[in-house]
């Protein structure tokens, strides 16, 4: 099965940029983008790809140690940015560190599970909008008006390990299906922020 471990966005948050992402269809070029579906939105903290059903134990097992360890922090989405000419995404603000520091504990609990993890990167934290379809899309204007976008911060609570069910349709544009196999909560009473 290909997993991979993220942080979920609530409602709220994702309502307040589905409302600022409604103003960025309305630029030139939007129909040449691939949107993303709102309930697919999420921050990627490490790609495990294919992953063996009898690995899932020890990876719960080492996923849920590695977000007791992580005390509860906030989070906004914020701003954003591109991929080239290849994808639109919008950022995140607030504890920045500490969600990278969630990717690094979840890449290193797949990796100590076993799991073939590709080399380490610099962490991204990026929430992907769009897509480009065959290129020719300029981005730039797009990453200019998510410049203003500020989100109501949110306390990250949990780590997801979230399974992607790919197409098998054939059915042009169809897209991949997301189902959380398992979450569990961050340390909440060692939170990062005063108050939480």
């Amino acid at each position: 099965m290909r997993l991979f471990a993220a942080v979920l966005p609530p409602a709220s948050a994702t309502a307040e940029l589905t409302e600022h992402a409604a103003r960025l269809r309305e630029l030139p070029g939007a129909d040449g983008l691939r949107w993303t579906a709102r309930e697919s939105w999420h921050f990627t903290l490490a790609f495990l790809a294919e992953v063996a059903a009898e690995t899932l134990p020890e990876l719960s097992e080492r996923m849920e140690r590695a977000a007791r360890r992580t005390p509860a922090f906030p989070l906004s989405l914020h701003g954003g940015g591109r991929f080239g000419e290849r994808a639109l995404w919008a950022g995140a603000a607030g504890d920045v560190a500490a969600l990278r520091l969630l990717a690094a504990r979840a890449d290193a609990a797949a990796r100590k599970a076993g799991v073939p993890m590709e080399e380490h990167r610099a962490y991204r934290p990026h929430l992907t909008l769009a897509r480009a379809r065959g290129g020719g899309v300029d981005l730039r204007p797009y990453v200019a008006a998510l410049g203003s976008f500020s989100g109501t911060p949110w306390t990250v609570a949990e780590l997801a390990l979230v399974r992607s069910n790919l197409p098998r349709s054939g059915v042009a544009g169809e897209r991949p299906r997301y189902e959380v196999v398992g979450r569990w909560e961050l340390d909440a009473s060692r939170a990062a922020f005063p108050g939480g």
